[in-house]
């Protein structure tokens, strides 16, 4: 009898124990579901860029982060009152910066396409497009002529999506070279390691203006794609209130007036 009655109540205290641990797990799942509101003057708003990136954001001649995307970002943090950061993340963990809270957005030249679900994006502000570079007195003259060739391109880019996708140029390749960053690309292609360097129009041209380098664009458009400024799943809120001001910037003239400084000319499509 006594043998009986502790097995009935073992059997409950496991019962107990089961539903118990299936509640625990329940209530971590509300805990941990994220909430997010606006942001308020005085608070800070943390951008996540790759620093080697010029000329959307890098480190300038002066020791400070610089570029494009950044001044835009602060322009944004003036007008709402907050405290403007820039933090330099390694592109590759770019998602658990994001998720973590360790940054508020990925603004980098962060290109929205194929990336379309993952995040909870601002309204395009550039087009952009993924080619090719080679030294000028290549005898690379188009992307037939890379068959065998060695091509850079960094890890985890457009440029490195878009060629995983177009496997019929790929394949053709002599070898695909994942690099960390497009300055490495750009260093190998310079001092002839590699053939070719894939990588964003905009920043391609920017750098042969600064290196002043003997190297050129193909003609040929491995893929088109539009730059956005890339927040957490859910975050609409914050997203709204960059979203507002960067329309702001647009219709004020400042959006253009910070192209002209970089590319030139008004590359900017919000607004227009």
């Amino acid at each position: 009898m006594k043998k009986k009655l502790a097995m009935v109540l073992a059997v409950a205290l496991l019962a107990t124990s089961v539903f118990a641990g299936c509640g625990s797990k329940e209530d971590s799942k509300k805990e941990t579901k994220k909430e997010f509101t606006e942001k308020k003057s005085g608070q800070k708003f943390t951008v996540g860029f790759d620093q080697d990136f010029p000329p959307m954001g890098f480190v300038g001649d002066d020791g400070e982060y610089t570029g494009f995307d950044l001044e835009l970002a602060a322009e944004v943090c003036k007008r709402q009152g907050w405290k403007f950061v820039a933090k330099p993340i390694a592109w590759d963990s770019k998602d658990a910066e994001l998720e973590s809270g360790g940054i508020d957005c990925i603004w980098n030249g962060f290109t929205m396409d194929g990336r379309e679900d993952k995040y909870t994006w601002s309204k395009p502000y550039l087009n952009n497009e993924q080619v090719f570079v080679v030294k000028s007195d290549s005898d690379i003259k188009s992307e037939k002529d890379l068959a065998v060739k060695v091509v850079d391109v960094q890890t985890d880019s457009s440029a490195q999506a878009a060629l995983k996708k177009n496997t019929k140029l790929s394949s053709t390749f002599g070898n695909l070279n994942v690099v960390p960053d497009y300055n490495t690309g750009l260093m190998n292609l310079e001092s002839g390691s590699t053939d070719a360097v894939a990588m964003d129009t905009v920043v391609a041209a920017y750098q042969i203006q600064k290196r002043k380098a003997k190297f050129k664009i193909l003609d040929y458009e491995i893929a088109a794609e539009e730059y956005g400024v890339g927040f957490a799943k859910g975050n609409e809120a914050v997203r709204d209130q960059v979203e507002k001001t960067l329309e702001e910037m647009a219709k004020d003239g400042t959006m253009a007036k910070i192209s002209k400084k970089w590319f030139k000319k008004d590359i900017t499509i919000i607004g227009k």
